[in-house]
């Protein structure tokens, strides 16, 4: 009895997973000899781009009010003491380097900081 029970648990949940393929969505072929075959239509993980803009924009404002506080001599010396040492402090460097939305930023954010 208790076989049966596990068998009956196991093809249920097959039917779940079939199902829960298919849930967002599939497409229909006819193959060769004339048979239906229903396959779940991939999906690719969806990145939002608003939030991405917005991550973009709040690290150029973090690097603007750096900027603004140390002041653009004292914010290349410390880059360049990033890009000397290891691999991640270097990718970090290549992140702060300046650009020139940060330094646009910096200009309108300075009189507040100073």
């Amino acid at each position: 009895m208790a076989d049966d029970f596990k068998n009956f648990e196991k093809r249920l949940s097959r039917i779940d997973r079939a199902h829960n393929r298919v849930s967002d969505g599939y497409r229909t072929t006819v193959g060769p000899d004339g048979l239906i075959a229903v396959r779940a239509r991939r999906r690719l993980p969806q990145v939002p781009l608003k939030g991405l803009a917005y991550l973009f924009l709040g690290f150029c404002v973090f690097k603007s009010v750096a900027v603004a506080h140390f002041g653009m001599t004292g914010y290349q010396e410390r880059v360049e003491t990033l890009r000397s040492g290891t691999v991640i402090e270097q990718a970090g460097a290549w992140a702060l380097q300046l650009d020139a939305l940060t330094v646009w930023i910096a200009s309108k954010v300075d009189p507040f900081i100073n």
